[in-house]
């Protein structure tokens, strides 16, 4: 064996010293209070109480970019995917009115492309600078034999917390709440499979097509728009109180898988269902789209697809606008779109309207 036996076998730690000395300026501008540690030890350190939490509840959350890797790998958009992995993991943590603290990344390919992992990683910086959350450790891993050329995959790890006796829980949630929704940026990370496929079909089109849904982008660009993070406004808006001096927030919904239909009813007490009117916004171009091109029905839209909107607030009727406004101020599109109601059959969401609109 030469003393290059390992890079000879298809691993190169110079590659990987070389990706973590391009990457620390990015990381570094994630610092935050509670970080105790830099990038490169063997483990993380974070202290709650530093970063001004008296009786935290931790909050954890991890979660990946799913198939929209393969229109980055084949597009060679690189830079945009991290956002997404943060925001697949800050969204879900916030919904329990947790503040993400710091998040760490696993990234792992066959042969180590320097320059498309440090697109990759300095996406997930931003999307922790956006988010406010620490980056404070990671893996790479190079794995010859596990992926094919050129392809890589992802999945992020984060921590929140929440003081004990501000955790949303949807406990109080009752008939007659009003459902508030704040709109996504697109697609976010979910039904990229099914997407992947009518594009795939769809005559006259591939991802370096002009987009009909997104002027002045490619298909591949505007199918790479990266998940909107919605963690500084809702923590912003989880500090309206109701007339009582209660949070005004009930719950709070992240509308990732399963789209309107299976997130909706996760945050909901049992014997309550939400009505939906989707007559209450406009479908985003690129679902009008995808609704045409795919014969997609409503409830799969619906069930696979988050149709515009990319989470959702639960209060009490009198609470709304001043929640909505709120939310506006922090620059979120805000919709009130149904309310809540009792419901005894397991079909928790009823749609209204969609088979008019969203065809």
């Amino acid at each position: 064996m030469t003393e290059n036996a390992y890079k000879d076998a298809g691993v190169d730690i110079e590659a990987g010293n070389t990706l973590v000395e391009r990457i620390k300026p990015a990381i570094k501008a994630t610092n935050r209070s509670g970080v105790m540690s830099g990038i490169g030890g063997f483990g993380a350190l974070f202290d709650p109480k530093a970063a001004g939490y008296d009786d935290p509840i931790l909050v954890s959350a991890t979660d990946g970019v799913g198939t929209k890797l393969k229109v980055a790998i084949d597009t060679s958009i690189h830079d945009t995917v991290g956002i997404d992995l943060v925001a697949m993991c800050v969204n879900d943590l916030i919904v329990q009115g947790a503040e993400p603290l710091f998040f760490l990344d696993y990234f792992a390919c066959g042969k180590l492309d320097v320059d498309h992992a440090e697109a990759v990683v300095k996406g997930i910086a931003k999307g922790c600078e956006i988010s406010g959350c620490g980056l404070i450790g990671g893996e790479t891993a190079e794995m010859p034999g596990m992926y094919s050329a050129g392809d890589y995959d992802l999945a992020g790890f984060t921590v929140g917390a929440v003081e004990r006796d501000n955790i949303v829980t949807g406990d109080h949630v009752q008939e007659g709440d009003v459902i508030v929704a704040l709109a996504s940026s697109g697609l976010h990370s979910n039904g990229y499979s099914l997407v992947r496929k009518i594009v795939g079909s769809a005559q006259g089109y591939d991802y370096t097509s002009n987009a009909p849904f997104d002027s002045g982008k490619t298909v591949g660009e505007s199918l790479l728009t990266p998940t909107r993070i919605y963690v500084k406004s809702v923590l912003n808006a989880l500090k309206v109180k109701s007339s009582d001096g209660s949070q005004a927030i009930k719950a709070l919904s992240n509308i990732t898988g399963g789209g309107l239909l299976e997130n909706i009813p996760r945050t909901l007490p049992d014997g309550m269902g939400a009505v939906i009117d989707t007559a209450a916004w406009e479908l985003p171009a690129i679902f009008k789209w995808l609704a045409e091109a795919g014969d997609l029905s409503a409830s799969d839209m619906a069930l696979t697809l988050n149709c515009g909107i990319g989470m959702v607030a639960v209060c009490a009727a009198d609470d709304a606008e001043k929640i909505m406004e709120n939310l506006s101020d922090q620059g979120e599109t805000v919709m009130k779109i149904g309310y809540i109601q009792s419901c005894d059959t397991d079909k928790r969401v009823t749609l209204i309207n969609a088979d008019k609109n969203w065809k």
